[in-house]
């Protein structure tokens, strides 16, 4: 990058205002796109448990990681080769649109089901898989909504924390979705935003599942919905039998993702909502 662009790009992050993080870690470029060279070093220089919160004191704050944004990491410069295809998908259909959807692998693969049950509605889908909530909000605050004008946003985030839950327990998770919503409502004051809880997985007894189940009740008292123009979409009932286990039609075979007859209830359960939330 030559030093005129440099420049101008950490004079312009530095313009953007930054959401009031818990902790502020050593990063040099916290908001702004595209990325400085020093950034893009950072992100793709080191895993990202080398970059949590807490790290370059050696202080250990795993608490603080769900609310703390962090470029995810699959080796190499992976992930950020899926954040820039992102943007430049953003920066092509800047303007207005009628949803925005954020989120992991879960968002993403709404793809042909999204198109079949959502046909009038202009969508940009910004999901990767395997993102936590941490991820999202680095995305979110490094071009990955710049310029967007949505009328809604669907989010649906905080399945992956759950791989940490034993390190950052189980209201950092809760905390880490909040934190998306804060920063959601931040860039689009004006947009209506649906927070979807985490859909359940594998089967009941498993940690997984139960740390699913109590981070969807640690929600509960964060009153997400209590905020002007955010609704909470509850899933657990209609994607589990009344003995808890889940409805395997409504997943693939990893206990996880969803088959298309899984979109399909979450469309169905969706469309309501934003035939209300959309003029």
């Amino acid at each position: 990058m030559k030093p005129a662009l440099a420049l101008l790009t950490a004079l312009t992050s530095l313009s953007v205002a930054a959401i009031d993080y818990p902790y502020q870690t050593g990063e040099p470029q916290k908001t702004g796109w595209p990325l400085t060279a020093e950034e893009r070093a950072y992100v793709v220089g080191k895993a990202e448990h080398e970059r949590r919160p807490g790290r370059e004191t050696k202080k250990h704050l795993p608490q603080l990681w769900p609310q703390v944004p962090s470029a995810g990491f699959f080796g190499g410069d992976a992930w950020l080769k899926l954040h820039e295809a992102h943007v430049k998908t953003v920066q092509a259909n800047k303007g207005p649109l009628d949803v925005l959807l954020v989120g992991d692998s879960i968002t993403i693969q709404w793809g042909e089901s999204w198109e079949k049950h959502f046909p009038d509605l202009k969508a940009v889908n910004i999901g990767i898989g395997g993102d936590k909530t941490q991820n999202v909000l680095w995305r979110l605050d490094h071009g990955g909504v710049e310029g967007l004008q949505p009328k809604a946003i669907v989010l649906m985030i905080g399945n992956n924390n759950m791989f940490f839950t034993p390190e950052t327990g189980i209201e950092a998770a809760a905390l880490g979705i909040q934190m998306c919503v804060k920063n959601l409502r931040e860039k689009f004051p004006a947009a209506a935003i649906v927070v979807a809880k985490i859909l359940p997985a594998h089967s009941p007894g498993n940690r997984f599942y139960e740390d699913i189940k109590k981070a969807n009740a640690a929600l509960a008292p964060l009153k997400l919905d209590s905020r002007p123009k955010v609704a909470v979409l509850d899933l657990w009932a209609d994607f589990t039998n009344t003995d808890g286990t889940i409805k395997k039609e409504l997943f693939t075979p990893d206990n996880i993702h969803l088959s298309p007859a899984g979109y399909t209830v979450y469309a169905e359960k969706l469309k309501p909502i934003l035939k209300k939330l959309i003029p």
